[in-house]
C-alpha cells in the first residue's frame, strides 16, 4: 500500500509541477504580448522601409532619379535609427530584427529591382541573374552580420555593408539618369556593377566601419573644416560625388588587402 500511495503522491506532485510550469509559461507569453515596443527608433526604421518601397514603385513608373534618391534617404534613416536607439537607451531585440528586415528591402530588393527596371531587363536572363545575385548576396550578408556581430572587430565590416553596396547601384542610376543616358545603352556595364557590388557584400574583404567615430567626443578644428568642405562638395553635384565616393570606399577594401599582403610577404 505504501508503494501505491507513493506513486499517487508522485503523480500529484508531477501534475502540480507541470500545471505550475504551464501557468508560468502562459504568464510569460502574456507579459511578452503586453510588453510593447519602443516607438522612436522603430519610426526611423519604418521610414527607411517606406523609402525602399517607394524606390521600387517610382522605378516602375519610370522615375529613376527619384528611386535612386529614395535609396539614399533610406541610408540616412537607417543610420539614424541605431544612433537614436543608443542615445535614448531604447535598444531591443525586436528593433534589431526589424532593422535587418528593413535593410533587406531598402538595400537588397530595392536597388536590384530599380536597376533591373532601368537597364538590366534589356539583357534578358543575364539581367535578372545579375539582379538576383545582388539580392541573394544582400540576404547572405545581413544573415552573416547578424550571426557574427559579437565576434567581429567593431572597427571593421567583413564584406561591403549593404547600404554602401546599395549606394553604388543607386549612385550609378542617379548619375546616368540625371545625365539623360538611357539605361539600356549601358546595360552590360550596369550588370557588372550590380553583380560586383553584390559579390563584395559576401566577400572576406575588410572595410572600415567608422563605428568608433563618436560624435560626443571633441575633434580637431580641421575635422570640422573637412566636414564643411565635404557637404559643400556634395551639394555641387550630389549624384556624381556620392557615387564616386562610395566607389572609392568599395575599392579601398581590396586595395588595403593587397597592401597588407605585400607587407606580410
Amino acid at each position: 500500500m505504501s508503494k501505491i500511495e507513493d506513486q499517487k503522491e508522485n503523480q500529484v506532485t508531477e501534475s502540480g509541477t507541470s500545471s505550475a510550469a504551464t501557468e508560468e509559461s502562459q504568464e510569460t507569453v502574456k507579459k511578452a504580448r503586453h510588453k510593447g515596443f519602443y516607438l522612436l527608433p522603430n519610426m526611423f526604421t519604418t521610414a527607411a522601409l517606406f523609402s525602399g518601397f517607394y524606390a521600387v514603385v517610382a522605378s516602375m513608373n519610370g522615375h529613376f532619379e527619384k528611386a535612386a534618391i529614395a535609396i539614399f534617404v533610406a541610408m540616412i534613416l537607417d543610420g539614424l535609427d541605431g544612433r537614436v536607439a543608443r542615445l535614448t537607451n531604447t535598444q531591443s531585440e525586436f528593433g534589431a530584427q526589424y532593422d535587418s528586415l528593413s535593410d533587406m528591402v531598402a538595400f537588397g530588393m530595392a536597388p536590384a529591382l530599380v536597376a533591373f527596371t532601368w537597364s538590366l531587363q534589356s539583357l534578358g536572363q543575364v539581367g535578372w541573374v545579375a539582379s538576383f545575385v545582388f539580392v541573394a548576396c544582400a540576404a547572405l550578408r545581413l544573415a552573416r552580420f547578424n550571426t557574427q556581430i559579437d565576434v567581429v572587430d567593431k572597427k571593421y565590416f567583413i564584406g561591403l555593408a549593404s547600404p554602401a553596396s546599395a549606394a553604388i547601384v543607386a549612385g550609378m542610376i542617379w548619375t546616368y539618369a540625371e545625365s539623360g543616358v538611357n539605361g539600356t545603352d549601358i546595360s552590360w556595364f550596369a550588370a557588372i556593377v550590380v553583380a560586383t557590388a553584390g559579390i563584395l557584400m559576401v566577400s572576406n574583404v575588410r572595410y572600415t566601419s567608422f563605428k568608433d567615430f563618436d560624435l560626443k567626443n571633441k575633434v580637431p578644428f580641421i575635422a570640422l573644416i573637412s566636414m564643411v568642405l565635404i557637404i559643400a562638395l556634395v551639394s555641387l553635384d550630389p549624384a556624381r560625388v556620392l557615387w564616386v565616393g562610395f566607389m572609392i570606399y568599395a575599392a579601398s577594401g581590396p586595395v588595403m588587402m593587397l597592401i597588407d599582403k605585400r607587407k606580410s610577404s
